[in-house]
C-alpha cells in the first residue's frame, strides 16, 4: 500500500535525519512546503542532499486534499523546514490521509524551538506561541501579543515567529507600535536568526536592535521571568 510521508528537515540543507533520507529513496515525487518560512539556504543545495528533483509547492495545493489522494497512487513525500508539525497546516495533511484512508507516516526533525534553548532560556518556561502577520493598508493586526501579555501574567517566555518576507526593521517597527496599542513594555528582547544555520542571537533593547542586520529566517522571544542562570546565560550572548 502507498503511503504519504511528512518529512522534517531540520534547520539546514544536513539536517534531514538518517530515516528521512531513506524515506525519500522510496517515494516517486519529492514536494517541499516553502510557504511559512525563508529558507536560509538554497533549495538546489537540499537536492544535491537528498539526490532527488524537488517540486515546490504553494500554500493552496498543500492544504488542498491533493497529496492524500495523490499517495493513494504512489509513495509521495512532502519535505517541511523545521518540524514538520509545527505549523497546523500539516497537521490538517493527517486528517486528510485519515478522510481518504490513506496511510501516513511523519518523519520528525529539530525545530526552531529546540534551537533556542542555545539562548540560555529554560523551554518548559514558555508559554503560548504567537505569529506576527505582515502588515497591509487594511490590516494591521496587533493580537498577536495577547498571548505575550497573558504568557507575561504568569511569568512566561513568548516566541513570536515572524511572517514570511516581512523584513527585520518593519517587524521591529510592528512590535513597537502593537506594543503601544496593547500597553506592553518591552525592555530588552530576544531576536533569533537563522538558528541551526549561520545560527545568532541578539539580545537588547528595541532601540540597539534596530542597528543590527539581521537575516532571515528570525524570530523574537519576550522574556518572561528569569531563572538567575537564565540571566548569566542570556547577557553573555
Amino acid at each position: 500500500m502507498h503511503m504519504l510521508y511528512i518529512v522534517g528537515l531540520g534547520l539546514n540543507e544536513k539536517g534531514i535525519s538518517v530515516e528521512g533520507k531513506g524515506t525519500l529513496r522510496e517515494c516517486g515525487k519529492i514536494y517541499l512546503e516553502n510557504y511559512t518560512v525563508e529558507f536560509p539556504y538554497k533549495i538546489e543545495s537540499l537536492e544535491k542532499v537528498v539526490g532527488k528533483k524537488i517540486i515546490k509547492l504553494d500554500r493552496g495545493e498543500v492544504e488542498s486534499e491533493r497529496l492524500a489522494i495523490e499517495a493513494k497512487k504512489e509513495n509521495i513525500c512532502l519535505l517541511v523546514y523545521g518540524c514538520p508539525l509545527f505549523a497546523t497546516t500539516h497537521v490538517s495533511l493527517i486528517e486528510d490521509c485519515k478522510k481518504h484512508k490513506t496511510k501516513y507516516k511523519v518523519v520528525y526533525a529539530n525545530s526552531v524551538f529546540d534551537a533556542i534553548a542555545e539562548s540560555g532560556l529554560q523551554l518548559y518556561k514558555f508559554g503560548k506561541v504567537s505569529s506576527m502577520p505582515g502588515w497591509k493598508a487594511n490590516f494591521m493586526p496587533t493580537s498577536f501579543l495577547d498571548f505575550v501579555k497573558e504568557n507575561k501574567s504568569i511569568g512566561a517566555h513568548s516566541l513570536i515567529l515572524v511572517d514570511i518576507g516581512l523584513k527585520f526593521k518593519d517587524a521591529l517597527d510592528q512590535l513597537v507600535k502593537s506594543g503601544k496599542d496593547k500597553k506592553l513594555k518591552f525592555e530588552k528582547i530576544l531576536v533569533c536568526s537563522r538558528l541551526g544555520y549561520e545560527g545568532k542571537f541578539y539580545y537588547d533593547t528595541i532601540q540597539k536592535l534596530k542597528n543590527k542586520r539581521v537575516k532571515a529566517p528570525f524570530c523574537f522571544v519576550i522574556p518572561g521571568k528569569m531563572h538567575f542562570f537564565e540571566e548569566e546565560v542570556i547577557m553573555n550572548l
